[in-house]
């Protein structure tokens, strides 16, 4: 008897070994998914209206974070995916885009397989206040000042060390550590690195030496303002965190201030002190 299927799946097997005869019949390009669905700058979402990012100022948000093929970038508010995908396509990364807009969400995934990137890049309709994002080492967001506030709680409980950017609109007080421009536009961005918890009293002490002191840390986002405990007669000024990177400047060790820079590691500081491109002292900080 003359099995028909056997034959077919013969027949492919075939002339697929002709590779440029497997070609997938009906391949979406760029314009089909334009022509598709129809994206309108503009377009309503749940909290606030889709505008089309500039692309050079994507790339330029993308390499002041750093973006490499070892980050997972997620984008809030993702559109028509062009973050996303510049993410994967032109630094490497894996790449997640979040949007309320289901017909975004479709022109975005479509743009993903018109660049053959679905493997890299994948896109989810859903909630910004619903869905977790703590797994991102790059964030990017394009929302508004007001939803800004609103998740700025959420970020600050990040990773330390998370590169946060946002097109145009800023954080309130906590001031970003880089600001983007661009020569298209008018346009800016603002880069933030979310920084360590490190609020609290703090004993340090010298690894080999007898030098120790006690400090008050108090934290405004990156920055650090502190006062020695117990009546020590120190000065402890510019502070500041880079992620787990810490630095503050201790006068009254020494003859000459004390320059410590260290990384927060859980409930501990290790620094050094650091003079002339030499390390001179090394303590150990801990939270009391």
């Amino acid at each position: 008897m003359f099995h028909w299927r056997l034959w077919l799946h013969a027949s492919r097997t075939f002339w697929c070994l002709l590779p440029w005869l497997c070609l997938p019949v009906h391949a979406e390009t760029h314009a089909e998914c334009e022509q598709q669905f129809a994206p309108r700058s503009g377009e309503p979402g749940k909290d606030v209206m889709w505008v089309a990012t500039v692309d050079e100022l994507v790339t330029s948000m993308l390499r002041a974070a750093g973006v490499t093929n070892k980050d997972r970038v997620i984008d809030l508010g993702s559109g028509d995916g062009k973050i996303p995908i510049a993410a994967a396509k032109q630094f490497g990364a894996s790449a997640l885009g979040i949007e309320y807009n289901p017909q975004l969400v479709e022109l975005a995934q479509c743009h993903a397989r018109a660049e053959q990137l679905t493997d890299k890049v994948q896109f989810k309709q859903g909630d910004l206040f619903e869905t977790d994002f703590s797994g991102a080492t790059v964030l990017t967001l394009y929302l508004g000042p007001t939803l800004n506030l609103k998740l700025r709680p959420t970020i600050l409980n990040m990773r330390p060390g998370t590169r946060v950017v946002s097109n145009t609109f800023d954080m309130g007080e906590w001031q970003p550590d880089e600001v983007i421009g661009s020569a298209v536009g008018n346009t800016k961005a603002l880069l933030w690195i979310v920084p360590a918890h490190v609020a609290g009293e703090w004993r340090f002490s010298e690894v080999g030496g007898t030098a120790n002191f006690t400090v008050e840390l108090r934290q405004s986002f990156q920055r650090l303002e502190a006062s020695p405990a117990n009546g020590a007669r120190l000065a402890v000024r510019n502070g500041r965190l880079d992620g787990n990177r810490v630095e503050i400047v201790v006068s009254g060790l020494d003859r000459r201030p004390t320059d410590l820079i260290g990384e927060v590691s859980g409930e501990r500081i290790l620094a050094a002190d650091v003079k002339d491109g030499g390390v001179v002292r090394r303590f150990v900080g801990t939270r009391l």
